[in-house]
């Protein structure tokens, strides 16, 4: 289905999985190291350690989020280790700069990981420059995505009309709040083969998964993006 996108003023992105694509496998790399500070931090065994971190990922929203709650562990300290990678991985999108370019209107990124992350892949993309803001977990208030409090406080604290502002995501579960509240949503979906690995309900989409709470899906968000921007541009 073509993008009619004609109403939206803010538009906002998931980083991880979504502004670029789940093939690159970065976020294998943050997925790996948050196993290695769990197994590290709680003294056990690696697959003991792998079995906790998708556990805590079910349950709290993010892994990081039951940790803090079950160990008292410094969310700092572990977003430091877990994003802690190798972004040569990406590479500079000049389909996506182009289109990115060519939106009408405010552009956030709103993650679960820490500005500082989304900084060094929106950069290593070359698409940084286009944020308005990053808003992420710190911002939050360490309520994670998929919970609706972090959502409300986003919305709020720059002034959006969730009328006229559209969701980029590629969690199912995650989009599910901001249709609540009244944005458009887009769920954008990858094959990657590393994916099989992640806990159902919280598993990046794949091809052919879609809800009632989601308006639109892709698996090329330039493409995308570009499409929706042809279609602001009729309506001027």
């Amino acid at each position: 289905m073509s993008p009619d996108l004609r109403h939206v003023e803010s538009w906002v992105f998931d980083l991880d999985n979504t502004l670029y694509s789940a093939e690159c496998k970065l976020f294998a790399q943050i997925d790996a190291r948050m196993t290695a500070f769990i197994r590290d931090r709680l003294s056990m065994g690696h697959w003991e350690a792998r079995r906790l971190q998708k556990a805590y990922y079910v349950e709290y929203g993010t892994t990081m989020s039951g940790l803090m709650t079950k160990h008292d562990v410094c969310p700092d300290e572990f977003l430091e280790y877990v994003h802690d990678i190798d972004v040569s991985a990406i590479t500079e999108n000049h389909s996506l700069d182009a289109a990115l370019r060519a939106l009408p209107g405010r552009k956030f990124i709103f993650t679960n990981g820490s500005v500082r992350h989304a900084e060094n892949v929106a950069g290593a993309l070359g698409v940084l420059h286009h944020f308005d803001e990053i808003f992420d977990i710190k911002a939050a208030g360490y309520a994670p995505k998929p919970r609706r409090e972090p959502y409300e406080k986003f919305l709020a604290s720059h002034d959006i009309d969730p009328a006229g502002a559209v969701m980029f995501e590629d969690i199912v579960q995650n989009l599910e709040a901001p249709h609540a509240l009244g944005m458009t949503t887009v769920l954008v979906h990858s094959d990657a083969a590393w994916l099989e690995d992640e806990p159902h309900e919280k598993r990046p989409a794949r091809k052919g998964d879609i809800a009632p709470h989601v308006h639109y899906v892709t698996d090329d968000i330039a493409a995308f993006l570009k499409a929706a921007a042809t279609s602001t541009e009729t309506a001027g």
